[in-house]
C-alpha cells in the first residue's frame, strides 16, 4: 500500500522561535493575485530600505587641528589607519574602537600631502610641500634612537625636487613612486636618493600630481600632470609610453583593483572618466553627478564601485558600470572632501575634509550594522531581489533612486541641466539650418580627450 510519508525535519520547527512551516500548492492558477502581492511587496521593500537608511556612524575622535588632507588603509589589516593634515600633523588611528592611538605633531613642517602603507602592514610613509618623504611604524617600538617612537626611521630628499605631491607603494617589491613638482621619481626604501626618474616627458616639465602603480603589472605607473595630461610609464625600461591629454586637468587617478586594465580620473569639469589603458584616445565611461571639482577617488576592495568627493561637499557611490551615483552622503557641517578611503572588509567609508573632522559612513546606507540571524538574512535578500526585479517600473525606481541633497547643490544641478538643454538645442539649430555634412553630431566621450600623445 503506498502511502503519503514526510520527513520530521520538513514540519518540525528546529527551535520555539521559528515560524511554523506550512506547506503550499504552488500551482500559479490557485494564485491569480500573486504578481500584484509581489509588486506591493517591492514597493514596501523599497520604502524600508530608505527609511532604514542612515549612512552616518561617527567622527573618528576630535579629528585634527587643520583641514585634513590625505590619509591612508593598511593593505591587510582593519584596524590601523594613517591621516594627515595642511598643519604637517600625522595622527595614527585605530578603527576598531574609533580613537586616536598616537599623535604626530610636526611630522613635517607643511601639509602632509601622501600618506601610503608598505606591504607589510606596519610602516607607512609621508611625503609633503616641505620637500621630505619619511617612514614611520603604525606599532609603536621599544627603541629610543627615533624621536618618537613611531619614528619617523628614516627621511628621503631629493635635490631637485622642491615639493611632494603624491606617493604611492609598490604591490609586490620594496619601492615605492613619488610624483613632484619637477619629476616622477622611483625610490628605494634602503637609498636615500631616486633609483629612477622621469623628467620632462613628452616635451613636458609641468608638475605631477597623482603617480600610482598598477595593481598586476608590475612596472606599469599611472600618473596625472598640471598640463591636463593622463601618461603611463614603463619602470623596467625607464621610458614613457603613452599620454592623452583632456580639456581640464585630473587631480586624482585610482586602478581598479579587480580590473587592473582600467582606471578612474576625477577631473576639474566636475565628471569622473573612466579609461583602458589599452585605448586612451576617449574614455569607456563618463560618470556625472557632482556640482563642482571632483577631488578624490578611491575603489571599493571589490572593484564593482568606486566613491568620490570634492568641492561640492558630498560623497558619492558610482557602480563602475553606471553613471550616475547609487549613493549622494552630505552633512550640514561637512566642507570639501580631500581623502576617502575604504575598508579592507568593503563595509565602511573615511571620509577626510577642510572642517577638519575625519568621518565614518556605510558603505550601503541601510545595511545593519551587527550580526544578523539567518531569517533576518532570507528578509533582506528576498526584499533586495523584489527591488532589483521591479526597479524599471516607475513607482520603485523613484523610491529607490531618488535622493534629498541640499539646497545649493539642488540648485547648482537644475541650472546645469538648463545649461545642457541650451547647448543640444543650439547644435540642433546648426545642423539644422548647415549644408548636409558640415555640422556633425559629436557624443561627448570623444569632447573629452584634446589628443594622444605617443
Amino acid at each position: 500500500v503506498k502511502a503519503l510519508s514526510r520527513s520530521q525535519a520538513s514540519c518540525q520547527r528546529e527551535c520555539k522561535g521559528d515560524l511554523r512551516q506550512f506547506h503550499r500548492n504552488l500551482d500559479p492558477s490557485y494564485h491569480p493575485h500573486q504578481r500584484a502581492r509581489e509588486y506591493t511587496r517591492a514597493v514596501t521593500s523599497a520604502k524600508l530600505d530608505r527609511m532604514f537608511a542612515k549612512p552616518f556612524i561617527a567622527s573618528l575622535g576630535e579629528g585634527h587641528r587643520d583641514g585634513v588632507t590625505s590619509s591612508c588603509m593598511s593593505r591587510n589589516a582593519l584596524v590601523p589607519f594613517v591621516s594627515g593634515s595642511a598643519d604637517g600633523e600625522i595622527r595614527i588611528w585605530d578603527l576598531g574602537s574609533k580613537v586616536m592611538v598616537k599623535d604626530l605633531p610636526g611630522a613635517h613642517s607643511r601639509m602632509v600631502t601622501g600618506l601610503v602603507f608598505a606591504n607589510d602592514g606596519r610602516t607607512f610613509y609621508s611625503c609633503s610641500d616641505d620637500g621630505l618623504i619619511k617612514s614611520w611604524t603604525a606599532y609603536p617600538g621599544n627603541s629610543d634612537e627615533y624621536a618618537t617612537r613611531h619614528g619617523p626611521m628614516s627621511t628621503y630628499r631629493s635635490q631637485s625636487v622642491g615639493s611632494f605631491k603624491s606617493i604611492d607603494y609598490h604591490r609586490s617589491e620594496q619601492q615605492f613612486a613619488t610624483a613632484s613638482d619637477s619629476s616622477v621619481d622611483i625610490w628605494d626604501p634602503t637609498r636615500n636618493s631616486p633609483i629612477q626618474s622621469f623628467k620632462n616627458l613628452w616635451g613636458s616639465a609641468d608638475t605631477s600630481t597623482v603617480a600610482r602603480y598598477n595593481p598586476s603589472e608590475k612596472n606599469l605607473l599611472g600618473q596625472c600632470s598640471m598640463d591636463r595630461g593622463i601618461g603611463l610609464f614603463d619602470t623596467r625600461s625607464g621610458s614613457a609610453l603613452q599620454k592623452t591629454i583632456l580639456k581640464m586637468r585630473s587631480n586624482c587617478l585610482e586602478w581598479n583593483p579587480m580590473e587592473p586594465m582600467n582606471f578612474v580620473v576625477g577631473n576639474e569639469d566636475f565628471n569622473a572618466y573612466s579609461f583602458d589603458m589599452r585605448k586612451l584616445n576617449q574614455p569607456t565611461m563618463i560618470f556625472k553627478g557632482h556640482t563642482e571639482t571632483i577631488l578624490t577617488i578611491n575603489w571599493s576592495p571589490t572593484g564593482k564601485e568606486f566613491v568620490t568627493g570634492g568641492y561640492d561637499k558630498t560623497i558619492r557611490i558610482f557602480p563602475h558600470r553606471k553613471g550616475k551615483a547609487r549613493e549622494i552622503y552630505h552633512a550640514k557641517r561637512m566642507q570639501k572632501i580631500f581623502t576617502l578611503n575604504y575598508t579592507s572588509d568593503n563595509k565602511y567609508i573615511i571620509s577626510g575634509s577642510d572642517d577638519t573632522n575625519l568621518r565614518l559612513w556605510k558603505a550601503r546606507a541601510s545595511e545593519k550594522i551587527g550580526q544578523a540571524s539567518s531569517r533576518e538574512e532570507k528578509a533582506l535578500q528576498y526584499r533586495q531581489a523584489l527591488i532589483k526585479k521591479y526597479e524599471h517600473m516607475p513607482d520603485i525606481n523613484k523610491i529607490h533612486t531618488t535622493r534629498k541633497t541640499p539646497k545649493l547643490i539642488k540648485k547648482k544641478t537644475a541650472i546645469a541641466q538648463i545649461q545642457k538643454e541650451s547647448q543640444q538645442r543650439k547644435q540642433a539649430n546648426r545642423q539644422k539650418h548647415s549644408k548636409p555634412g558640415e555640422e556633425e553630431f559629436v557624443t561627448d566621450r570623444k569632447k573629452v580627450v584634446v589628443k594622444k600623445v605617443d
